[in-house]
């Protein structure tokens, strides 16, 4: 009965002065609505903004043991692009069989062959055949271009250069894997003359040489745009090594590096190796790898992983800033219209103690009010805040979070314990009232 006549009093209560207590709604309901969109953003912008970054190209470099200790005079590298040891196409499968196998999103094998552009020259308008040449100025480069694979456990895996590479400019089309086609870099086809359609010949220990069909031109901003892209076959055919490339560039999806990924995996303890290898770090995913290619050397590219770090860092601590002063907001306005609702409720409050009502009983009606409409602004806020984290992420990243449960009730926690504190002062100051002074009007 008394828990009924409580509950009555609570319902009666909220339902009186409207205006303030939807002015306090509103504010609460507000800063409950940006808490939940950048708590949206937040929990979802690791990984949109690790896909994003894969547009920013590979972030692993594999390549052979044996070239770890290159031949340099005053700083030159002397070895030419197709000496060195090689590493073997059929282990490359193996690379979607590690722990983080759902993390690789993309990986192209390498082999390059210098070719002269002198004398003859590449023409597409002559059958002169281009002779390989280790002190020649153009590179023939051979790679995947939408290549399927057939994986360990019978499934398939399409990838090539375009996934590893997607900055690249290309004018016309890619060209077709295994086909005899290729696409030539800007620099090459200005100095040459090279055209789309254009044919160009390579010549070969046969008299009949090969030939290939230019589908497109493309920019990379590199020494790359002074070659030929083929199929990593033909190339194969023509330096003659069949089934072996040079190096590989791995696409991953990574978490930032904190100091604990940083330290030498030698110097975890059991459980700090767990806990480092059952992390998508960039470090731990390509000590994964080097165990699945044994003999190759696995080296991260800095400049690519370092920087995706810290614009993900970044753009996390700028949503929590958000989202802290959006609560503070939030309990700056609770607290002023809780004030203002003691002050206007203070012959009431006075009424209520002359009754017999004790200073804990005045203050816990008084804070399940304010719980009621920290419930009914916080789910407000939530059911906003969703909306507007749908359109943030459709603007941002092309794909809206999904609303959350567990949000949801993070929300609400929130927007109680913002309540709470914000009202915690009037709430003291109303349950210490006097009954007397104030009945007589003081």
């Amino acid at each position: 009965m008394r828990t009924f006549m409580f509950l009555r009093l609570v319902a009666d209560s909220f339902g009186r002065r409207p205006r303030r207590k939807l002015l306090t709604g509103a504010a609460l309901a507000l800063g409950m609505a940006v808490a939940t969109a950048a708590l949206s953003v937040s929990l979802d912008v690791g990984d949109r903004l690790a896909k994003e970054f894969r547009s920013l190209g590979a972030n692993l470099i594999v390549t052979p043991q044996a070239d770890s200790l290159p031949l340099e005079i005053g700083g030159v590298d002397y070895r030419p692009v197709n000496a060195g040891a090689y590493l073997p196409e059929s282990d490359l499968p193996k690379l979607k069989t590690i722990f983080w196998h759902n993390n690789i999103v993309a990986f192209a094998p390498i082999l390059e062959v210098k070719v002269s552009s002198s004398t003859p020259r590449w023409s597409p308008a002559s059958a002169t055949f281009v002779k390989p040449s280790a002190a020649g100025d153009a590179v023939l480069i051979g790679t995947w271009s939408n290549h399927s694979i057939a994986l360990p456990d019978g499934g398939k895996f399409t990838t090539g250069l375009e996934k590893t590479s997607p900055w690249w400019g290309v004018a016309g089309s890619w060209f077709e894997d295994g086909a005899w086609e290729c696409i030539v870099g800007k620099e090459f086809a200005d100095r040459n003359g090279v055209a789309i359609g254009s044919p160009l010949y390579l010549s070969t220990a046969s008299s009949e040489g090969l030939s290939l069909k230019v589908t497109g031109i493309f920019t990379s901003g590199s020494s790359e745009e002074n070659g030929v892209v083929t199929s990593l076959s033909i190339v194969q055919q023509y330096a003659g090594k069949a089934g072996q490339y040079r190096k590989l560039y791995v696409s991953a999806l990574t978490k930032p590096e904190d100091a604990f990924a940083k330290r030498d995996p030698k110097s975890f303890t059991p459980a700090e190796y767990d806990k480092w290898f059952c992390t998508p770090y960039i470090s731990s995913i390509a000590y994964q790898l080097q165990q699945q290619l044994p003999g190759t050397d696995v080296r991260v590219i800095r400049r690519v992983a370092d920087g995706e770090g810290q614009i993900l860092n970044r753009v996390q601590v700028l949503l929590w800033l958000v989202t802290g002063a959006s609560l503070l907001a939030a309990a700056l306005a609770v607290g002023a219209s809780s004030a203002a609702s003691v002050i206007e409720r203070r012959v009431e409050i006075g009424l209520m103690k002359a009754l017999g009502a004790g200073s804990a009983t005045v203050g816990f009606l008084l804070a399940a009010e304010e719980l009621l409409l920290a419930f009914v602004g916080g789910g407000t806020g939530y059911a906003i805040g969703t909306l507007l984290a749908r359109l943030l992420g459709q603007k941002i990243f092309g794909a809206a979070p999904e609303p959350s449960l567990l949000l949801l009730l993070v929300i609400l926690s929130l927007a109680a314990v913002v309540t709470m504190l914000g009202s915690a002062i009037p709430l003291r100051r109303a349950s210490r009232y006097e009954p007397a002074p104030i009945l007589r009007g003081e």
